[in-house]
């Protein structure tokens, strides 16, 4: 008998310390104790969840994240996007409209349920490397009275252009310039000169996909700018007349709508600073222009300034540059040349300076995004 009980209590601890995983077939998800008054979304901060842990034969790191359905058979169901490591959470309750939105599909406002309507939660559980993933039983909240939820709409971040003159790809798509202090407005010196006997054929996009986000001539392009580019177009926008150009694109939010407008301009570059006077030189004109390249000379070439009228060092404003848009000061399109690369000023602080001297010349290869003073 004695050997019988330490043969026992020996498989006992040795089961303590080497703990079997198992998959467990669910877990519970506990049924809030105010299910029966009225969640309404729209002034409700969160939902509060608990539930068990599920068994997996020991006690693990679990993740939690919450599913949302509007049927029983949860046929048809979003996962939220946040997830917990906790068996107590607090569900954000326009994160749950989202959903709903989502499973609802609808369209038009007037014709979302004003009315409390059920909805149906589960949890899933997974280790936290992804593995034996396992659902708790299904909750109703019979009362839940949702809105007519959207994500926000914000101004886009980035924007490329596309087409013959960069190969038709993403990958050498030229990434437009954001302009400083101006959310959504975007500017790039391009090359729109012909491809093999072919007029330049270019479009936009907020991302480096064809995710259906594109536009071309369905943009809003104003007048001067299709007499000056020649454009034309059912889709791309074909420009007839071969050349460089300051290509700008301007978001506008119409309700839950993006409206583009793009505009091209003249490719004057202006050198700006003491560089050029002992006072400085601060207004665009014809005395501080770069050179444009001959449209002969195709997209690899480069654009150069002035000669400098005097020394200037980085501790006395250095060598400026930059394009002039209509509406924005000189310096919200300022860019600069450092160790032979191109670097835009942007949304950005001020750049560092750059010192130059008496009869050199700043080179800009807007293509490349390369330069140098010499």
């Amino acid at each position: 008998m004695l050997l019988a009980c330490l043969t026992f209590f020996w498989a006992c601890e040795t089961d303590r310390d080497n703990p079997t995983a198992r998959t467990p077939g669910s877990f519970v998800l506990n049924t809030p104790p105010y299910v029966s008054g009225v969640y309404d979304l729209r002034y409700t901060e969160t939902i509060l969840l608990t539930t068990s842990q599920p068994d997996y034969g020991f006690t693990a790191a679990t993740i939690y994240r919450v599913q949302v359905a509007t049927q029983s058979s949860f046929t048809d169901f979003v996962t939220l996007a946040t997830s917990y490591t906790t068996a107590r959470m607090e569900v954000s309750a326009s994160e749950i409209a989202l959903a709903l939105m989502d499973l609802l599909d609808f369209t038009d406002e007037t014709d979302f349920p004003t009315e409390p309507f059920p909805i149906y939660i589960r949890l899933s559980a997974e280790l936290t490397d992804g593995s034996r993933q396992v659902f708790s039983n299904i909750i109703e909240l019979p009362k839940v009275k949702s809105y007519f939820a959207l994500d926000p709409m914000v101004m886009p971040e980035n924007m490329y252009l596309i087409g013959n003159v960069v190969g038709w790809s993403w990958g050498t798509a030229t990434e437009m310039v954001p302009v400083h202090s101006a959310e959504g407005k975007f500017w790039a010196v391009q090359y729109l000169g012909q491809v093999d006997g072919n007029n330049a054929e270019i479009k936009f996009n907020t991302a480096k996909d064809w995710n259906g986000g594109e536009f071309g001539m369905s943009a809003d392009i104003d007048g001067a700018s299709i007499t000056l580019a020649d454009i034309s177009g059912s889709d791309n926008i074909v420009i007839g007349n071969p050349g460089w150009y300051i290509v700008v694109v301007t978001t506008e939010i119409s309700g839950r709508d993006y409206i583009y407008h793009v505009q091209f301009q003249r490719p004057n570059v202006y050198l700006f600073g003491r560089s050029l006077s002992e006072g400085g030189v601060w207004d665009a004109g014809a005395d501080n222009m770069f050179t444009v390249p001959a449209i002969s000379l195709g997209a690899d070439a480069e654009f150069v300034s002035p000669a400098f009228a005097r020394n200037v060092s980085e501790g006395e404003d250095g060598v400026r540059a930059c394009i002039k848009l209509d509406g924005q000061e000189w310096w919200h399109t300022e860019f600069m040349v450092f160790d032979g690369k191109l670097e835009y000023r942007a949304k950005g602080n001020d750049q560092p300076r750059v010192a130059g001297a008496a009869g050199q010349k700043l080179h800009i290869n807007f293509t490349k995004g390369t330069g140098k003073i010499e």
